[in-house]
């Protein structure tokens, strides 16, 4: 297939061009700059010159294309709700050009805006009306393509992708922790945080492409996920720093807008997404990832 990937020089897209291509496919790649085209071609991948701001590029990508994978989103916390507007649109954008042609089209979510607190499965289907967090937005531009019988597929990643080149929220994590002198975490720090390698992340993209099912949504996690509180202890100890429990009135004066992020308790299961597809992570884990050098600049 023809596959047209947003986000294609970005972390997780990066990985999937190349998935992708590995596999037999030929990709399309999205670049809006001269560094982003030349990192699509260097991959190997055909360069689609546009942004998601431009839908009239994404539609033409999409058109030109056997199947979508939508990875890209901005990731600008100070405008996150106007950049979840933009996803919807996107999504919508891409949907057209796809329309009335049965050609698959695979979008990005997230596990932890599902059922926070409790184990998060598949099924789960939220609304803006169930849940206060506006990246809900994609799922429901996702449900109405769906509902306009196109093949929408959504891949669910958890609050870490991690990996050599992260710059996530480990890196946040870790860059709050210099400016503050510690290591925090909220509470007992038992509230659970998900995570996947961006190459076995990568890995079920394409199987979703080549085995999933219209409708069908899948989880791309390596475990139910880890304490808080061993994350930051990680860090702590990689940058010599003590590792302490705040409140959550302490809370927002150490994370500031991370606050609700650093509190979230968000165990998810990948069960059927394994069950379906026959995916299984082989990448090394989130903690073990986290407690290398890499990760503090050695």
């Amino acid at each position: 297939m023809r596959v047209f990937v947003t986000g294609a020089s970005g972390f997780v897209g990066s990985a999937v061009v190349p998935e992708l291509l590995a596999a037999g496919h030929q990709v399309l790649g999205l670049a809006r700059s001269d560094a982003s085209a030349a990192a699509v071609a260097a991959s190997g991948a055909a360069v689609h010159r546009g942004s998601l701001e431009d839908l009239d590029s994404l539609r033409q990508g999409a058109a030109a294309a056997d199947a979508v994978i939508h990875t890209a989103f901005i990731h600008d916390f100070t405008k996150f709700a106007e950049n979840c507007a933009t996803d919807r649109k996107v999504i919508a954008a891409l949907g057209a050009g796809l329309a009335g042609t049965g050609r698959p089209l695979l979008i990005t979510s997230g596990t932890a805006l599902l059922n926070p607190g409790a184990v998060s499965t598949e099924d789960i289907v939220p609304t803006l009306k169930t849940h206060p967090i506006p990246r809900v937005a994609t799922e429901e531009a996702a449900a109405d393509l769906m509902a306009q019988g196109l093949n929408v597929r959504i891949v669910r990643l958890p609050p870490s992708v991690h990996g050599d080149g992260d710059h996530g929220f480990m890196h946040i994590l870790i860059n709050l922790a210099r400016e503050k002198g510690v290591a925090a975490y909220i509470g007992d720090g038992d509230n659970r945080w998900p995570g996947v390698h961006r190459l076995d992340a990568a890995r079920l993209y394409r199987l979703a492409l080549e085995k999933g099912a219209a409708g069908a949504r899948y989880h791309a996690t390596e475990g139910e996920g880890v304490p808080f509180r061993e994350i930051a202890g990680i860090i702590g100890r990689r940058l010599g720093l003590p590792v302490v429990s705040l409140s959550r009135e302490e809370a927002g004066a150490h994370f500031g807008w991370f606050s609700h992020f650093a509190a979230i308790d968000a165990p998810v299961s990948s069960e059927w997404t394994r069950a379906q597809l026959g995916w299984q992570p082989t990448q090394i884990g989130l903690l073990a990832d986290l407690d290398r050098p890499a990760y503090f600049g050695g």
